[in-house]
C-alpha cells in the first residue's frame, strides 16, 4: 500500500521512544491484518466524547477491526455525539474552573468530560426517549438483548436520524452497526443509560433481564473467539486499561483453565496505549510481560505499550493502517 503524508512523516520523524513504539504498533498491527489475522480493539476512558469515530469508523469500514470492546459510557457517548455535537460545550481552561463554575455548568445541564461538557437535554434525552421504545418493544415480544444490540436497533430502524448533528461516516457505532461487527460492553451497568435502565427496573416498568449481562457476554466472546482465533489468530489492541480491556482478554485464559479447552492460542498481537506509568498492583500500568503469568500471552506474541495521549496515538496508527 502507497502511504499518505501522515504515514510519510511518521516513518521519516518516529525513531525513538515513545514515537518508535507507536510506529512499531502500527506495522505490526498491519502486518497481522495483511496476513489475515483479525484485531479487537477496546475503548476506555472517554475515546467517544474524544472524537475518536473520525478515524476508528473507517477502520470498521475497511475490515481493519473485526470486534470491540467498550465500556458503557463509550458506546453511548458515540451515539450522544453523533446526535448533538453542535451543543456541546468545549473549555480549554477546564483545570482553573471554581467549584461553583463546575456547580454552574451542572446547573445548566452540562456534564463535563476534561475539556468537553456534554449537554443533558439534547444528548442523554434523545438517546435514552429511543432506548425506551426499544426496552419496551423487546419485553412486549418477550425478547432479550445485548445492551450494543439495542443502539444496533435505534440506529439501523433510523430513529437517530433525523436528530443527526455530524456526519455519519463520522460515527464509530454507526459503522459497526452498518458493518454488524460484534460489540463486548462490559460493566454495561455502570454507565449514564444503564443507571436509566435500572431506575425502570426499580419502579417495576422494566424486567432487569431484558437487557442481557456480562456473564453473557462472556459466554458469547467465549464462542466468537473459538470460531475465530484459528490461523493468524486475533490481537488486541487495548485503550486505557480498566474492564473494557481486563474483561474480554480473560476469555483465553478461562477457556485453557476454566473449560480445558488446551488448544487455544493465546492473541497474536498486544498493544496498550496508556499514561498509566507501572505502579504497584495498577492494571493499567502493567506492562504486557505481566500478561504471560495470567495465560493471557504468549512468549513470542508480539507486545507495545505505549505511555502517551491516546486521543494522539491511536488516530496516527489507524493512520498508518489506513494508509492516510
Amino acid at each position: 500500500m502507497k502511504k499518505g503524508p501522515v504515514s510519510q512523516f511518521m516513518q521519516h520523524h518516529f525513531r525513538h521512544f515513545n514515537a518508535a513504539a507507536l510506529l512499531d504498533a502500527a506495522k505490526a498491527y498491519e502486518n497481522l491484518i495483511n496476513e489475515g489475522g483479525k484485531m479487537m480493539v477496546t475503548l476506555a476512558g472517554a475515546m467517544s466524547t474524544g472524537e475518536l469515530g473520525l478515524s476508528l469508523a473507517e477502520m470498521i469500514r475497511q475490515d481493519k477491526v473485526h470486534i470491540i470492546s467498550c465500556t458503557g459510557a463509550n458506546l453511548e457517548e458515540d451515539a450522544m455525539n453523533l446526535v448533538a455535537n453542535s451543543y456541546y460545550k468545549r473549555i480549554p481552561n477546564y483545570r482553573d474552573l471554581t467549584p461553583q463554575e463546575e456547580w454552574d455548568l451542572l446547573m445548566n445541564k452540562y456534564n463535563r468530560v476534561t475539556d468537553t461538557c456534554i449537554p443533558e437535554e439534547q444528548a442523554f434525552k434523545t438517546i435514552q426517549n429511543q432506548l425506551i421504545k426499544k426496552w419496551k418493544r423487546a419485553e412486549e415480544r418477550g425478547e432479550r438483548y445485548f445492551p450494543h444490540e439495542f443502539l444496533y436497533q435505534v440506529i439501523l430502524e433510523g430513529d437517530l436520524e433525523p436528530y443527526y448533528d455530524i456526519d455519519p461516516k463520522n460515527s464509530w457505532l454507526v459503522a459497526a452497526a452498518e458493518k454488524n461487527i460484534p460489540i463486548v460492553v462490559p460493566g454495561w451497568e455502570d454507565s449514564t443509560t444503564g443507571n436509566f435502565f435500572a431506575s425502570y427496573v426499580y419502579r417495576n416498568e422494566f424486567n432487569a433481564n431484558t437487557v442481557k449481562n456480562g456473564i453473557e457476554y462472556m459466554v458469547w466472546l467465549t464462542h466468537w473467539y473459538k470460531e475465530n482465533s484459528g490461523g493468524k489468530g486475533v490481537g488486541f489492541f487495548q485503550i486505557g486499561g480498566g474492564i473494557a480491556g481486563d474483561f474480554p482478554i480473560c476469555v483465553v485464559p478461562m477457556m485453557y483453565q476454566d473449560l480445558g479447552m488446551h488448544d487455544t492460542p493465546f492473541w497474536s498481537y498486544f498493544c496498550q496505549i496508556s499514561d498509566s506509568t507501572t505502579s504497584y498492583g495498577s492494571y493499567s500500568g502493567a506492562v504486557p510481560n505481566e500478561k504471560i503469568t495470567w495465560g493471557k500471552l504468549d512468549v513470542n506474541t508480539p507486545k507495545f505499550i505505549i505511555e502517551s495521549d491516546a486521543t494522539i496515538v491511536a488516530p496516527l496508527i489507524f493512520a498508518w493502517v489506513l494508509g492516510w
